[in-house]
């Protein structure tokens, strides 16, 4: 039984996708976003470099051997004071020169020991405590025998303003988007059970007696067999209540007339002293008989087929039931041998197989003269059981209606008739067959076939 904590599976459809979401669109969103700030980076870069190759373009030296600008530049932000674009010159002795938009402040000094030439990139704190993107190299201005280190160095607010925009609008977009994939698998899902939906109601309406079947309901071809099962499985439920019903409609009717007669035997208008008790006994045996053959045919109605790997041994069953018989008919002088198959399996209750075989070797002890055998074989996929004795026999023309229920072909002797009826009928609900015909001693043979396997099919 489904326990009604267990989640439903559209919501753990729905939870893993959205894990699966997320976890994608989080290694995605941060490739994309790692990817357009290198390239906006590069692109600040690229600019600050530009204006590097600008000063160190104008660059040279005055009268002193100072360095200087030997022309102005037409970036006007490096002229306003503390306007977050800067440039610096070092001479090879020391002397600096600065832009305007330095003012009173200066770069941190060049560093020793770079490659000649080389631009050099770093990230420093300007003269408002802003952070600034320097790039720096050396150049040879003309006429010059010594390096001047040129540097400049631009604020980083605007790209990094701009960089904290990006991350926003692209965590916002892949949550968006990360949102609508999930409520799309999420309406996929959904729409992909509502068949299972319309089965289950229709399953309850089946339990409610307002539909018949299952197959009337339009079902994916993934879902067809399970609801041909479940119509296969309603439809065998729908026959075993049917059975059950005839059976107990067969009994009723069949021991209206026994109860009758002992009603009749017991009251008051019974003739003789000992009609009533003689006639009381045959008929609570008829009574006993009834009632055994009818719950035997209820048991097998109910239960078809046996559990899954039930398997039993008819020359087993056999021998232990010709042990009981053969004390129970000693004094009549009856012998019974039993032999054969001993790997030789049929697929059912032991106990519907002990209720066969012991209809038949009762019924074969009852007519036997000296012996009765049972033998025990299997041929084409069945395992046949042959009970024979030496008795007088059945004659042919009567051997078809010896297996109808309550005929009896010889009065004076004991017994209902019900005892062939009662193996004919377990044998056919377990896929088998029960047929008369005539021994070698001259007897009765009845042979027994059921769906089975002998020790050439055993593995």
């Amino acid at each position: 039984m489904i326990r009604a904590a267990r989640a439903s599976l559209t919501l753990r459809l729905a939870l893993a996708s959205a894990l699966w979401v997320a976890g994608g669109l989080t290694l995605v969103g941060w490739y994309v976003t790692d990817l357009v700030i290198d390239q906006v980076e590069a692109a600040f870069d690229a600019r600050t470099a530009g204006l590097l190759d600008a000063v160190a373009a104008a660059t040279g030296l005055d009268a002193d051997g100072r360095p200087r600008l030997a022309r102005p530049l037409p970036d006007p932000d490096l002229e306003r004071p503390l306007s977050g674009r800067y440039w610096q010159l070092t001479g090879p002795d020391g002397a600096t020169a600065r832009s305007r938009s330095l003012w009173d402040s200066g770069l941190p000094a060049p560093q020793d020991g770079g490659e000649a030439g080389a631009v050099a990139v770093s990230d420093i704190l300007g003269p408002r405590g802003e952070r600034l993107r320097l790039v720096q190299r050396e150049v040879v201005p003309l006429r010059a025998s010594a390096p001047v280190h040129v540097q400049v160095a631009v604020a980083r607010g605007p790209v990094d303003a701009e960089l904290a925009h990006l991350r926003r609008n692209l965590v916002l977009a892949f949550a968006l988007f990360g949102l609508g994939l999930v409520g799309l698998v999420v309406g996929q899902v959904v729409l992909g059970l509502a068949p299972l939906r319309r089965l289950r109601q229709a399953l309850a309406e089946v339990r409610a007696g307002r539909r018949d079947r299952l197959g009337e309901v339009p079902a994916p071809a993934e879902v067809a067999p399970l609801v041909a099962e479940i119509d296969a499985l309603v439809a065998q439920n729908h026959a075993t209540v049917e059975r059950a019903r005839a059976h107990l409609g067969n009994l009723a009717h069949a021991l209206k007339t026994p109860i009758a007669v002992l009603r009749n035997a017991l009251g008051p208008e019974a003739s003789g002293p000992v009609a009533a008790p003689e006639e009381a006994r045959r008929q609570s045996e008829a009574l006993d008989r009834l009632v055994r053959h009818h719950l035997a045919r209820a048991r097998a109605s109910a239960a078809p087929g046996p559990a899954r790997g039930a398997e039993v041994a008819p020359l087993e069953v056999a021998e232990e039931i010709a042990r009981a018989l053969a004390r129970l008919f000693a004094e009549d002088g009856v012998a019974i041998e039993a032999g054969g198959d001993a790997a030789a399996r049929v697929r059912m209750d032991r106990q519907d197989l002990a209720e066969m075989l012991g209809n038949l070797l009762e019924n074969a002890c009852k007519w036997a003269t000296r012996r009765v055998t049972v033998t025990v074989g299997a041929e084409a996929g069945q395992v046949v059981i042959e009970v024979g004795d030496d008795g007088p026999g059945v004659p042919e023309a009567s051997r078809a209606a010896a297996l109808g229920r309550g005929v009896r072909l010889d009065e004076a002797a004991p017994g209902t008739g019900l005892g062939l009826a009662i193996v004919a009928d377990l044998a056919g609900l377990h896929g088998g067959a029960l047929t008369l015909g005539r021994s070698r001693e001259g007897g009765l043979l009845a042979r027994l076939a059921l769906p089975g396997r002998g020790s050439s099919a055993r593995g």
